[in-house]
């Protein structure tokens, strides 16, 4: 059933969306604007030169606490989930991961920070009921699960992210990607993290909720930041390489398969000090040893129609067999041309290998190229 406005949940910052002229549009149970009056396409171009200020607020938010009081035990309790070494997560610093399932496909993506004396994880609004029910369902025994559903999120991404956050006081300069923990931002307790989603360095910042559309407020003030809607989200995402859970990865898609082998460390893989325990370790670890069948690339057209989600792929123009499908497509604005990112059989998914894509009846040519399409600018 489609959700209706009515039926719709609001984050904190729903009312200032709607005051700054938001298009709202539902996604994933939310009303979440999608642009804003400057349009996607001005967005995306200003978070790649100045600095854009997302609501994520929808994300799920939740922190593991070890009963015992030693943060080891819920890195060790959540390494029996996901493929990922936590353990080596450093006090200040995080990781991204995957919760898995017993045939190796991809539950859910989501970010583990160490705060110290417990994990902060955020992880995607889609499936934030079902990650929080899987960790009461398996780690309860060691964990105390609380869900942080009072506090807001939003991401300011950017090059000029970090003097915006400067301005306010936020001590952030030091901070390198992935790093970590609370911080001070203008008169507010944040958690923030250098981090991001869209190629850009930037930062996430989460707020209790009373607090969130306060922070938004001064942050908008600077005449650097403008709000971005979930258009433009996607648009510098795809760019950037990265996937899309339910899209680019799914509860059928292994880590091998979407690319993501960098993810799962040494500690974790055949002969690693912790090697599997983890859900689909069998499959998994045999594809990190001897590859996988399918793999995600990126894709270059030659000309200038975008290539969308959904369309089947081909190894020639007159093959009636599909290989693969594109599960990102669109328009990316920073290189004036179409990309996407799509499954194509390992035996072509060479860098500058042709394939063909079928759109309104035609097959149109593209090319196996790498990712990120925009070279990212994190902070080292």
């Amino acid at each position: 059933m489609l959700a209706t406005n009515s039926t719709l949940k609001h984050t904190p910052l729903h009312a200032l969306h709607l005051a700054r002229g938001g298009k709202m549009v539902p996604f994933a149970g939310y009303d979440m604007p999608v642009q804003y009056a400057a349009g996607v396409l001005k967005e995306h171009l200003h978070t790649r030169t100045a600095a854009g200020l997302f609501d994520v607020s929808h994300m799920g938010q939740l922190a593991l606490r070890p009963k015992s009081g030693r943060v080891e035990d819920a890195a060790r309790a959540l390494e029996r989930l996901v493929p990922q070494d936590i353990v080596a997560v450093a006090p200040g610093r995080q990781r991204y991961a995957q919760f898995t399932n017993e045939d190796g496909g991809i539950l859910d993506d989501l970010m583990v920070a160490n705060f110290g004396d417990h994990l902060f994880l955020v992880v995607n609004a889609a499936c934030k009921a079902e990650d929080e029910a899987h960790l009461r369902a398996h780690l309860s025994d060691s964990c105390i699960i609380d869900s942080l559903a009072g506090r807001a999120l939003i991401a300011l991404q950017g090059p000029k992210a970090e003097s915006a956050l400067a301005k306010l006081g936020a001590d952030v300069s030091a901070m390198k990607f992935m790093d970590a923990g609370p911080r001070r931002v203008g008169s507010f307790d944040c958690f923030v993290s250098r981090s991001g989603y869209t190629g850009e360095d930037g930062f996430e910042i989460s707020v209790p909720a009373a607090a969130a559309e306060a922070l938004v407020m001064r942050l908008l003030d600077n005449p650097d930041v403008l709000p971005i809607g979930l258009g433009a989200r996607d648009s510098l995402r795809l760019e950037a390489g990265l996937c899309l859970h339910g899209h680019d990865i799914d509860t059928a898609t292994t880590p091998a398969e979407a690319a993501l082998e960098w993810s799962v460390q040494k500690s974790r893989r055949h002969g690693g000090a912790r090697a599997g325990g983890f859900p689909g370790a069998a499959r998994i670890l045999e594809q990190l040893d001897k590859g996988a069948p399918r793999r995600r690339v990126g894709l270059r057209a030659e000309g200038r129609a975008p290539v969308r989600e959904g369309a089947q792929l081909f190894a020639d123009a007159a093959s009636s067999a599909g290989i693969g499908k594109v599960t990102s497509g669109g328009f990316g604005p920073s290189l004036n041309a179409p990309v996407a990112m799509g499954y194509v059989p390992t035996s072509l998914s060479a860098v500058g290998t042709t394939v063909f894509a079928e759109v309104r009846g035609q097959r149109l040519p593209l090319k196996v190229s790498p990712t990120p399409f925009v070279p990212n600018t994190y902070k080292r």
